[in-house]
C-alpha cells in the first residue's frame, strides 16, 4: 500500500499548482483498491514567491509517496524530496481515477521509479521492524 496525493480543487482531477493548491485528495492506493484517506483544503494563494506557505502543505503530504500537481517550482520539489515525497507533474488537467489505475497497475507490473521505491522502502521498513520484534522477543541472530 502507498499513499498518493493529488492537488486537486475538486477531488476529480489534478488542476492546481502546488504552491497556490487549494486542496489535495489523499488516497492509499494497492494492486487492487484506492480508498480516499485524507483532504485538506487550505486557502487561496497568491502565486508571490512566498517560501512560507509551502510548509504547511509539505507537512500535511508527510507519509505519501507522491503528489501529482499541474505545476511546481524548484524549492517545493527541493522541500518534497527531502520529506521522501515524489512530485510529478502532468501537462493536462488529468482525471485522478485514471491516474489511481495507473498507479494501481505499475505496483503489480513495475517499471515506474518511484513506485519501484516507495515499495521496496516499505517492504524494508516492514523487514526491519519484524527483526526488531524477533529481537524484543529474546531472539539473536
Amino acid at each position: 500500500m502507498i499513499k498518493v496525493a493529488f492537488a486537486s480543487t475538486d477531488r476529480s482531477r489534478v488542476n492546481q499548482h502546488f504552491g497556490a493548491a487549494e486542496g489535495f485528495a489523499v488516497y492509499e492506493i494497492t494492486p487492487d483498491n484506492a480508498t480516499l484517506v485524507g483532504v485538506a483544503e487550505f486557502a487561496e494563494e497568491a502565486m508571490d514567491g512566498n517560501e512560507d506557505k509551502l510548509g504547511a502543505k509539505v507537512d500535511f503530504l508527510e507519509g505519501c509517496a507522491a503528489v501529482y500537481v499541474m505545476a511546481i517550482g524548484a524549492s517545493a520539489i527541493k522541500k518534497l524530496l527531502a520529506k521522501g515525497v515524489q512530485p510529478i507533474r502532468v501537462d493536462e488537467v488529468d482525471a485522478i481515477d485514471d491516474l489511481l489505475l495507473e498507479i494501481s497497475r505499475a505496483m503489480t507490473e513495475g517499471g515506474v521509479a518511484w513506485i519501484d521505491r516507495a515499495l521496496a522502502a516499505q517492504a524494508k521498513a516492514k523487514s526491519e521492524d519484524r527483526f526488531a520484534s524477533m529481537e524484543e522477543e529474546g531472539w539473536e541472530g
